[in-house]
């Protein structure tokens, strides 16, 4: 992944707590960080997948240790398991004091926390979104964002608006509906999409990543095309 990252001449990696630096395993969170280093490339955050609100997911400690070892800024996060249609009072209480709790931890060691903009979780509408960070309001806690699936071009300036004042990176991906679910397509098939989104978000006050996800059929070829297409991107939208 380091290789394909520096051969493609993008700056930085999101590190995944599923794949690639494990929960509590700081020993690989450090060899990952070496690599990372020693190729010149930053670690921007950490993918932990921590489910906000559900202890199950594991305790936040050993997450927030994986992220220190990685040298990690960020820590991104899933606001639950709901969608926001499905969340009653309590449930959004639970997400938001665990998400106080997770935040208070990671700022006394320097760090931030991002949820993740997502279906069926409380991010999943940009109405969600705003009113889950509103609700935690702690300074280090932000967003990402994604255009959701069927969302069209105005609506996902929407979304991005909502969510600007807390807008830590984008994830940047191509895909479509189709019968049997969702199709990953070249990120060129959607350019100038990207081209107005990433317009939109380079105007913001701040730098931030704009970090590639979901590359068709998980090709490295693919992903080589998809880099050069984001920097030609991130070159236009600024």
């Amino acid at each position: 992944i380091v290789d394909l990252v520096a051969r493609a001449g993008l700056q930085g990696i999101e590190w995944g707590g599923d794949v690639h630096a494990p929960h509590g395993d700081v020993a690989q969170a450090r060899r990952v960080r070496q690599l990372t280093v020693d190729a010149g490339l930053e670690v921007v955050t950490y993918g932990s997948y921590y489910r906000v609100g559900h202890s199950e997911t594991g305790p936040f400690g050993a997450v927030l240790e994986s992220a220190l070892a990685l040298g990690a800024p960020t820590i991104r996060v899933w606001a639950g398991r709901r969608g926001s249609r499905d969340a009653d009072d309590a449930y959004w209480a639970q997400v938001v004091e665990d998400a106080q709790s997770i935040a208070d931890q990671a700022r006394r060691a320097g760090v931030q926390i991002a949820f993740e903009y997502h279906g069926n979780t409380l991010t999943d509408t940009r109405e969600s979104a705003r009113r889950l960070l509103l609700a935690v309001d702690r300074p280090n806690v932000g967003s990402f964002w994604q255009p959701p699936l069927d969302a069209s071009r105005a609506e996902n300036l929407l979304g991005i608006d909502a969510v600007a004042p807390w807008l830590r990176h984008v994830h940047v991906f191509s895909w479509r509906r189709t019968p049997g679910g969702r199709e990953r397509l070249p990120l060129a098939a959607l350019e100038e999409d990207w081209r107005v989104y990433l317009g939109r978000v380079r105007a913001l006050p701040s730098d931030r990543y704009a970090l590639l996800e979901f590359v068709r059929n998980d090709d490295p070829e693919q992903f080589l095309a998809d880099a050069t297409c984001l920097a030609r991107l991130v070159k236009v939208s600024g």
